[in-house]
Order: C-alpha cells, then structure tokens, then sequence
C-alpha cells in the first residue's frame, strides 16, 4: 500500500462508476487503476486525473487491493468475476472486491463462494440515486457482507456515498435494491400511465402537475419524470428504460423463488417488455410518459 493506501481497482467506469472511480481517486487520494473499455470519453478522463490504465480484468485484480465493479447486469457481473479471463484468475489472497452493479442475490452469492474459496471477499454495495449525485458525492449504497470487510472499505465507499446502508451478510444489499428498484419501476410506470391517461381526455398537464406536486405522489420518481413533462428535460434521470425493465424482471425472479404471488411487479414487467418492444430500450427512463401516451393515440411532447 501506498502511504497505507489501499490500491483500488475498478471496472465499469460508466454512467455511476464513473464518478464513483473520480471520488476515489481525488477526494480519497487512493491510488486507482481502471480497465479500459470502447467508450474512451470516462477512460480517457479519469487517465488524465492520474489513474493508470490496464487492458485486462487479471491484470485489474493483480493490481489491486480493493476491486470496485459497476456492470449492466448480473449476467455481466458474473461473467466478469467467474468467466475465462475474469477477475477471479488474477485475484490474490486477501484482495476485497465490492460488486456497485444491480445485481440479483443468487448469483452475488454465487460468486462471493467462488471467491471465499480463492481466500478473497465479496461485499455487494449497490448504488442508489442518480449519476447528478454520484458525482457530487452524494451516492446512497447498501451493502451486504461480512463486516469487518464492510470496516476495511468503508472509507473508500464514504468519499462517493454519504449514505451507507449495511443491509445484512452477503446479497443484503443487492436484495434491498431490487425492492427499492421494483417500488420505483413502479411508481414511474403508474406515473407515466396516468398522464398517457390524461393526455387523451385532455386535461391540463401542468395543472395536473401542480395537483401531485401538493400531494402524496409528490416523491423523488415524481420530481425525476415531472421535468420532461413539463420541459423536455430528462437530466431528472439518468437511466434507460432498458436498465428498468432489467430491474422489475429480476425482481419477478426472486418473488417467484421466494413463492410470492407478485401480481403488480408482473404487470410493471409487461409494461415495460411492451415499451422495450416497440423499439424504446435505450430511451431515458423520464421520456415513459410521452412513449405510453404515444402507444396510446395520446401526444405530450415530441420525443
């Protein structure tokens, strides 16, 4: 370690990670090393600040003495960790790595024993909020794990997060996010609904706005959508609909396997396979609204 700094690695400097790597390196002072990836813009950018740059994920963990993970999904996280030429095969004894990737419990679980038995940790932290406060610093996380691993990393994680939520052991935290997220996925599939709703019977979106605005539905998803309605601004939120319909499907998954009747998650999840399906996966999340009322015969906005 340098000056008893711990050497981070990270890989997947995208939309959260990203500002993630940015805190650690300077607000943190950690020496970081970065895997490069096709969108050079972030690579390029934390290079700059001094991280350096390897071109495999061995190398990453050889490297390292905490590795950070932000990946799409699951299927992506797994593959990172367990796969031919993934981290696992340049891990060394000792070495933590912290999942930030919204991933499902099961295979948290499943990689965190394939770690143990190569004398590493896992801890899964994923991310709350938005990419705006990611890079403020002002990221929420939950984290699963053993806990004095959480200890050791702790610092690291506060110089991006001011919230820290320690869920339980290992795939805590990645249970506690697909609640949140399914709750979410929710709340912007209903607030889209309804002004699809509205734009056919015409009532006055900006007198309906100020109608939630004053009321219980006047929440963070609420606030995130209600700029795009009004403006065309989808800064609120940044995340795909992709992203979304990914989040409410894995939740269905692990409602099924835990023999849930989840009979609003599956209708959220229908409603998005049908939006992913009409060509609308890599749109922002806030345009919902607009796309539904589209589908609809309805019009808010041009998208």
């Amino acid at each position: 370690m340098a000056d008893g700094k711990q050497r981070v690695g990270f890989l997947g400097v995208g939309l959260m990670g990203h500002g993630m790597a940015r805190h650690i390196l300077e607000k943190g002072g950690y020496p970081l090393t970065i895997l490069g990836h096709r969108n050079r813009t972030p690579i390029d950018d934390l290079v700059g600040r001094g991280a350096r740059e390897v071109t495999d994920a061995p190398s990453l963990a050889a490297a390292s003495d905490v590795v950070f993970t932000c990946l799409p999904s699951a299927v992506e996280m797994e593959a990172v960790y367990l796969g031919d030429g993934g981290l696992l095969s340049g891990a060394r004894p000792s070495t933590i790595f912290i999942d930030a990737t919204t991933n499902e419990p099961d295979v948290t679980r499943r990689v965190g024993a394939a770690m143990d038995a190569a004398g590493c940790s896992l801890i899964d932290a994923a991310l709350g909020r938005t990419p705006k406060e990611v890079d403020e610093g002002r990221a929420s996380t939950y984290v699963g794990g053993d806990p004095e691993t959480i200890a050791k990393v702790r610092p690291i994680i506060e110089t991006y997060a001011d919230t820290i939520v320690v869920c339980g052991p290992l795939g805590a935290g990645a249970t506690c996010k697909l609640l949140n997220n399914a709750i979410s996925m929710g709340m912007v599939m209903m607030i889209s609904e309804t002004f699809a709703t509205a734009s056919k019977v015409g009532v006055d979106l900006a007198a309906l706005s100020e109608v939630l605005s004053a009321g219980g539905v006047n929440s963070g998803m609420w606030r995130a959508v209600k700029p795009w309605i009004l403006e065309g601004d989808t800064s609120g939120l940044k995340a795909t609909i992709r992203t979304g319909a990914k989040d409410i499907r894995a939740y269905g998954r692990m409602a099924e396997s835990a023999g849930v009747a989840a009979f609003i998650g599956q209708a959220v999840n229908q409603s998005f396979r049908l939006v992913v399906n009409e060509g609308h996966a890599d749109r922002m999340m806030p345009l919902l609204p607009g796309i539904l009322a589209e589908l609809n015969g309805g019009k808010i906005r041009d998208l």
